[in-house]
């Protein structure tokens, strides 16, 4: 029998149910549950793990608070303070520094996903959200920069644990369909609840929704544009918030 010259036994090896051959196309003719692409150095941690980063992660609203009660000068010297520790102290659990090394990884060694204290010294996230919050307050508006960061913060968490967890129609990164339909979801929400605070105008709700896709697209590519989510995805949202009509 004469293979296709698109489809053969070479390009599915282990291909044995309907919905394989699905994924097969949707994510470049890689296996999804054999074959799915892992970044460099990150290694999966149990869901539990995932939860608490993300409590962590959300515990950073507080930013957006000072956001409404400070300053926008105040507010950006605070973050820009703050994210200079956090790159500090990652740089001492990378060097292995005394009290620094064994702190750290008693709260979060076993959240880390990348092999640290191994190689070159790589930011986690948690720097990002800091520096974000910094540029946000200066490039926007409160009312914009509020909604810019939470939903980074929220859309990213709701993006993570349902992909996580209920994650079918996977991409070639190994990201899921149902994950960038939660960020989108969650992130309308939050825009909904900021419009109503701040008495948004319609046409910010609608560059806020602009800027919710294009921030679901960087955060679905975020390894093949080598830009940290926490930091695109606020910077987006508010600068498609800011547009000029």
């Amino acid at each position: 029998m004469v293979n296709s010259p698109i489809i053969s036994r070479n390009h599915f090896p282990r291909l044995i149910s309907f919905r394989q051959t699905i994924c097969y196309f949707v994510t470049q003719r890689k296996d999804p549950v054999k074959e799915v692409k892992k970044e460099k150095n990150v290694m999966p941690i149990p869901y539990r793990q995932e939860v608490y980063r993300k409590l962590i992660h959300l515990s950073s609203t507080w930013m957006a608070v000072a956001m409404y009660f400070l300053p926008s000068g105040q507010a950006a010297l605070l973050f820009l303070i703050l994210a200079a520790a956090n790159v500090l102290v990652e740089y001492g659990y990378y060097k292995k520094w005394p009290v620094i090394h064994p702190l750290y990884q008693l709260c979060f060694g076993q959240m880390l996903r990348n092999s640290r204290g191994e190689g070159k010294f790589e930011l986690s996230g948690g720097p990002y959200v800091p520096a974000a919050a910094c540029l946000t307050v200066l490039c926007f508006p409160a009312p914009v920069a509020i909604c810019a960061f939470t939903v980074m913060l929220f859309g990213d968490t709701a993006a993570a644990l349902v992909g996580r967890q209920f994650g079918k129609i996977k991409f070639a990164n190994g990201k899921s369909l149902e994950g960038v339909l939660a960020f989108i979801a969650v992130s309308v929400l939050v825009l909904i609840v900021c419009g109503c605070i701040f008495s948004y105008p319609s046409s910010l709700y609608l560059k806020g929704c602009i800027g919710i896709v294009l921030a679901a697209v960087a955060e679905l590519y975020e390894q093949k544009l080598h830009i940290d989510d926490n930091f695109s995805i606020p910077l987006l949202v508010g600068a498609a918030m800011s547009l000029p009509w």
